[in-house]
This record gives structure tokens, C-alpha cells and sequence, in this order.
């Protein structure tokens, strides 16, 4: 049976929405939102009816009835930590993402609040799949070497998963069956292990960790931390190094890499340092996750939209196919990917998990 599912990612300054029959999508829109009408509203959670109002209004222009639709998927955040799935969306999940339980306020919360919201009012089922906040971590991969802290991981673990899935079914296998380093590479970069279907390590690209990107920092020696801290800048402006004014923006003053491919193309020193800089992290971080699965390496998996390029791609390829086959996904299937995962409950393939709060993993015995 095709289901109908309406899928709904709410971004920094748009909502993404895609209504999916089967795998086909039906209908796409991204509905933009002007900034200063945000900033009307003290907090994410404030965004809720206006967002809302916005979706209805971009489905009624093109003529999508909601009483036909079999179930909603709104983008998972606010959560606590959780093994990989497809959550059904309840209480204690709506109370979590409406304050943010995991400290992180973004307007992905906001995707089972909405998805609820339509949810209830055709009586269908609301889902969420792999929440940035999936946590599989191999137990080596949370120690750190100071007594009390351990390793978090938040990653684009929708289009991380999704990637492999699609890819290990071109291989006829699932993916509960292989090996993948996968990366999603876009403002935000993500590099991960995955191991017979859990993502058992990757890098916190909230944390401030491996490798830059358009809008993020990455990894920094603690020392040079505390000396840029010791020269007068606030932990505040670290953190925003961290996930929207490090990297090329602080570098380059752009978040965009097409700008900067087109700035090396024009003879800038600077932009072709950076660039192959980036370049240079990633494929050191995904030697890291190949050694953490063994080197037993089905694929090494590129999505996200600066896989557009074909020269970060080039040097991915020259620098890792040595490991693996190295196979480019472009762009990404973050809307697809939940609609997928709430076809898969709906058609009987996997159970619906119950979202309990819990956090997956709390600490050693």
C-alpha cells in the first residue's frame, strides 16, 4: 500500500514540507519565514501557531487535504539522548521539545509539536525518525580522560542513516548488514561510523569537534581555547563559534562554499588554504571512523549539498578510496527519510518506538 504522508523540517528561516505517496513526493514547498517576523516571538516554542498557519496556508494553495493523509513526521529535536528509529510522538516527547530538554534551543523542536498538531486534528498518527539527538555509541567512544565528562554526540543522524539505508539497499543487503563511514557535508559537517546498522561513533559538531565547516569551528586544542578566552572573549562567543560563526565565516566572511570555490578560481590564496583545510579535516576524520570499525569498510557514503562539488569529492576520493569504494549522494533526503521511516511502521516492517525520556546511555556503573 502507498501511504500518504505529510513530512514537515522546520529550519533557522523556512519550514520545509513534503507530502510522499509511496516514495514518490507528491508535493514539496520550503516556506520561507522573514526574519524579523521571528523575532517577534521570545522563544522557539512561541513560533508554534505561526509556523502552523504558514504550512496550512502553502498546503491549501496547492490543494493537499490533510483528512487524506494516513500519517505526519515532523523533524525530532529538544529530545534526550535515544537509539536510532521511528518514534511515535507522545506527551513526554511534546514536553521536551517544547522546552528543550537537551539544552538546544532550534527550530527543529518544533517538527513533532506541528506534526501533532495535524496529527490530532485528523486523528492519524504522528511520528518522529532518527532525532538529531540518536545516541548508539560504542562505549570507548564516550570515555574522555577527565574524571566526570564524557563524549555527546549530535549529528545529521536523519540523512546519515537514510544514506546508508538507500546505499546497502543498491548493494541488495540491508543495512543492518554493513559497514559505513557516512558524512553529511553541508554548513554543518558530519562525519560518522556506522556498524550493522548503529552509528557506534562520530563527531560532536555541536561540541566543537573535528573538523571546520561553513558556519562551525570544529576542533580546537583546549589550551588555544583558554588563551583566546584569556584575550577577552566571552564563552558565549565560543559557543557561537561553535555551530554559527566559526569556520568559513570567521575565516572567509561567507557560510557560502560555492563563494568560495569561485573566490579560488579567481586566484584568492586565502580561500584555497581554507578550503583545503576543510578538505584536509574531513578525510583525516573519516580515517578516524574507518579505524573505529576495524577497517572493515563496506563504503564511504557523501550527502549533503557541498557534495555538489566535484573537487571536494576529488579529494575525498583521492585521499580515502584506498579504504573503500567512495560513493556521492548530493544534496539530501532528510524529508524522504521520514517519510520512509513512518512507511516502514505503517506497512509492518519495524515497531514504533515509545519515546520515554530516559537518555539511552547515563553514565557508566
Amino acid at each position: 500500500m502507498a501511504y500518504r504522508i505529510l513530512t514537515i523540517n522546520p529550519g533557522s528561516t523556512s519550514t520545509k514540507v513534503g507530502l510522499f505517496e509511496g516514495s514518490e513526493a507528491v508535493f514539496t514547498k520550503n516556506v520561507a519565514h522573514e526574519a524579523a517576523k521571528l523575532a517577534e516571538f521570545a522563544s522557539i516554542a512561541d513560533q508554534l501557531p505561526y509556523r502552523r498557519d504558514c504550512i496550512l496556508e502553502a498546503l491549501a494553495e496547492n490543494d493537499v487535504d490533510l483528512a487524506s493523509v494516513d500519517a505526519f513526521v515532523g523533524r525530532g529535536g529538544g529530545l534526550l539522548a535515544l537509539v536510532g528509529g521511528t518514534y511515535r510522538v507522545g506527551e513526554t516527547m511534546l514536553d521536551h521539545a517544547r522546552r528543550g530538554a537537551n539544552g538546544v534551543q532550534h527550530p527543529a523542536n518544533l517538527g513533532s509539536l506541528l506534526a501533532n498538531e495535524f496529527a490530532a486534528e485528523c486523528g492519524k498518527p504522528a511520528f518522529v525518525v532518527n532525532p538529531p539527538d540518536t545516541d548508539e555509541l560504542c562505549d570507548y567512544a564516550r570515555v574522555t580522560g577527565i574524571k566526570g565528562v564524557y563524549r555527546n554526540v549530535h549529528l545529521h543522524a536523519l540523512n546519515l542513516k537514510e544514506t546508508a539505508i538507500r546505499h546497502a539497499t543498491g548493494l541488495s543487503k540491508r543495512y543492518d548488514e554493513c559497514n559505513f563511514v557516512v558524512c553529511h557535508i553541508g554548513g554543518g559537517i558530519s562525519v560518522s561510523a556506522h556498524r550493522q546498522g548503529k552509528m557506534i561513533d562520530g563527531y560532536d559538531i555541536v561540541g566543537g569537534e573535528g573538523m571546520m565547516a561553513p558556519t562551525r569551528c570544529g576542533a580546537v586544542p583546549v589550551v588555544e581555547v583558554l588563551n583566546y578566552l584569556d584575550a577577552g572573549h566571552t564563552t558565549g562567543e565560543v559557543r557561537k563559534m561553535c555551530m554559527k560563526t566559526g569556520g568559513f565565516v570567521d575565516l572567509l566572511g561567507t557560510s557560502d562554499a560555492r563563494e568560495v570555490e569561485s573566490r579560488i578560481a579567481e586566484g584568492d590564496k586565502q580561500a584555497e588554504l581554507v578550503w583545503g583545510a576543510m578538505c584536509y579535516q574531513i578525510c583525516k576524520c573519516i580515517g578516524s571512523m574507518a579505524c573505529a570499525l576495524g577497517g572493515q569498510v563496506d563504503g564511504i557514503l557523501l550527502g549533503g549539498g557541498m557534495v555538489h562539488s566535484k573537487d571536494l569529492v576529488s579529494r575525498i576520493e583521492d585521499a580515502c578510496g584506498w579504504i573503500a569504494p567512495v560513493s556521492a549522494y548530493p544534496g539530501e533526503f532528510e524529508l524522504e527519510a521520514m517519510a520512509a521511516g513512518a512507511a516502514r511502521v505503517l506497512g509492518g516492517e519495524e515497531e514504533a518506538l515509545e519515546y520515554t525520556g530516559v537518555p539511552a546511555w547515563n553514565g557508566f556503573n
